[in-house]
């Protein structure tokens, strides 16, 4: 098993390279979301991704629901959203998670933020003057922490 890093309409191809690199050194698995704003094989998604491409385990769904239907039976499925009322350092992470980033500039659809449990939507603390973080630092923030617990780093 292994995490699963689900990302919703991703739009910035470097975004996504560097995504896919750290899904390399985690172990974990890529899941892209609906349709990317951009085509994976571009060249600033590639180089982003340096020579680890041929080393990713990536899939595409259509869908959230194609997602979830892909996942572990037992993953427990976070949404990560600036709007979130738990932080991501108070869930106990266990092998198989999976979590859901929404994309740069416009995250997740209002009705999939309101559907979701709220329990389960995360969010990275920062200050009141900062709106959100890039992406990718989003992902690596919250992977590394959930495979600190999961195999204790």
């Amino acid at each position: 098993m292994s995490l699963h890093i689900g990302l919703y309409r991703p739009e910035i191809p470097p975004n996504t390279g560097n995504i896919a690199r750290l899904c390399v050194a985690l172990g974990a698995e890529l899941h892209i979301v609906g349709q990317a704003a951009f085509d994976l094989s571009e060249k600033a998604a590639r180089r982003a991704g340096l020579d680890y491409w041929d080393k990713v385990r990536i899939s595409q769904h259509s869908s959230l629901e194609d997602y979830k239907a892909a996942l572990p039976s037992d993953s427990d499925l976070y949404l990560v959203s600036i709007y979130g009322s738990r932080s991501y350092t108070s869930v106990r992470y266990k092998d198989g998670d999976a979590f859901l980033f929404g994309s740069e500039t416009s995250g997740v659809p209002e009705e999939m933020k309101k559907s979701w449990n709220a329990e389960r939507i995360l969010k990275i603390p920062m200050e009141d003057s900062s709106r959100c973080l890039n992406l990718s630092n989003s992902v690596a923030v919250i992977s590394y922490e959930a495979m600190r617990q999961i195999r204790s780093w």
